[in-house]
């Protein structure tokens, strides 16, 4: 069978029949309302509060937190509805603001702000960008129950009401993307320490935190989100072609949790075992490995233990300007990162968080071979990768290492698919 990738500059590959396990993807739906009437439907029955316009009046400072360009979130449809919401309970739209949650991405341009948030809500209100590494820019809330510090963006203890926008996607550091995570690590400070999500979340293994609701992560997440005020939420779940299904509004915890049974419907992917050789494209993470790595992970809960996975990749941005420790110090196995951090090596505590993250795909479950044109291969060894030219390339490396006749279980949209093989927890 000849398996085709959604990049133009990578050639396709031929796996042969008698070893194909089977082909996965998340699942489309054909048709829905438009995006604006079900975000207007939410907002009407908003989960766990109260509509939003009965909770404004004409002294209220809104900002609205959106996700970045990383996320297909359609903001710029669904920012206009919002705002309707917000005029109908009497805010003045000059008390309206805007912020980007880039999280440790970096800021957008102005061209794909224009295109996440809309011309009109760029051109006509105030529109700031995140950036984590701004310590001036940040406010200090003190901890959490468990002595996170709390580090966010100053523009929230600024404002009377915060909402958030994102999407619901199955993911490795919280279970599920939305929710709170808009606030942490969306628009938190960089961490003073080891207390940062990303590292903790590395502490454990992918199937006991993504696709998992209730999970150590997501309830830090959460608390973050009570401390600095947010209040509302407004999350898409969409298809496996971006189409959205629905939308949830209200309080950020119990409209977030009413929304990844929904999330788990479309990218949930039932596989009939774990198999010797996992080969998955990054779609839609594909900026960087940064993002392309989410389709890695994804992997760890698919293959065997001593497999192998083939990662397929554009990558135009390289691994991660805003994190360059994670080329610098590579990819070791799990043990050794974490006596890095014991040992303060790390000034980015991120990127040690994605460095473990890395390893226990690359290092503690299989070997992992990568195909993208945007990664030199030198980089593609740092970060733990054997690289290959092409993935038929990848394909015949890993059948050295598994024998001939090995399974290949392959998975589209692996940057947001969340398999489930038997038993998984994430399936309960």
């Amino acid at each position: 069978m000849q398996v085709t990738f959604p990049y133009p500059n990578i050639a396709p590959v031929d796996v042969p029949d008698a070893n194909l396990l089977g082909v996965f993807a998340p699942r489309s739906v054909p048709s829905a309302p438009p995006v604006e009437q079900l975000v207007a439907d939410a907002l009407s029955q908003p989960i766990g509060t109260r509509r939003l316009c009965d909770q404004v009046d004409a002294r209220t400072r809104a900002l609205v937190l959106v996700d970045d360009f990383t996320r297909p979130t359609p903001a710029a449809r669904i920012l206009p509805v919002l705002i309707d919401e917000l005029k109908a309970g009497g805010v003045q739209l000059n008390n309206i603001s805007f912020l980007t949650a880039d999280g440790t991405h970096g800021c957008m341009s102005q061209a794909q702000l224009e295109r996440k948030l809309g011309a009109d809500v760029l051109n006509h209100f105030p529109v700031y960008c995140h950036q984590w590494r701004d310590r001036q820019d940040m406010v200090d809330l003190g901890t959490t129950a468990d002595g996170m510090p709390v580090l966010v963006n100053r523009r929230l203890k600024e404002a009377d009401l915060i909402v958030g926008v994102g999407h619901i996607v199955p993911h490795r550091i919280t279970g599920f993307s939305g929710g709170a995570k808009i606030v942490a690590p969306g628009v938190t400070g960089m961490p003073p320490d080891a207390k940062d999500v990303h590292w903790l979340a590395a502490q454990y293994p992918a199937r006991d935190i993504t696709g998992v609701v209730d999970n150590p992560i997501r309830r830090i997440v959460n608390e973050v989100g009570r401390l600095t005020g947010l209040r509302f939420i407004v999350n898409v779940i969409q298809d496996n072609h971006g189409q959205v299904i629905r939308v949830v509004a209200g309080d950020p915890d119990e409209a977030h949790r009413d929304g990844c049974p929904s999330s788990r419907d479309v990218y949930g992917v039932p596989i009939p075992e774990l198999a010797p050789i996992v080969l998955l494209d990054s779609f839609p993470s594909d900026v960087d490995y940064w993002q392309a790595a989410k389709a890695g992970y994804a992997a760890e809960l698919a293959v065997q233990p001593g497999g192998v996975v083939i990662l397929v990749t554009p990558c135009p941005q390289g691994v991660a300007h805003e994190h360059p420790e994670l080329v610098q110090y590579g990819v070791p196995p799990l043990s050794q990162i974490r006596q890095m951090v014991a040992q303060g090596t790390y000034q980015d505590i991120v990127a040690a968080g994605i460095a473990a993250l890395t390893s226990w795909v690359v290092r503690e479950r299989a070997h992992a071979i990568m195909v993208s044109p945007g990664i030199p291969p030198d980089q593609r060894r740092a970060i733990g990768f054997e690289p290959a030219a092409t993935a038929q390339e990848a394909l015949g490396m890993a059948f050295q290492r598994c024998g001939p006749r090995a399974k290949v279980l392959v998975l589209h949209h692996g940057g947001e698919i969340l398999p489930l093989p038997p038993g998984s927890p994430a399936a309960a």
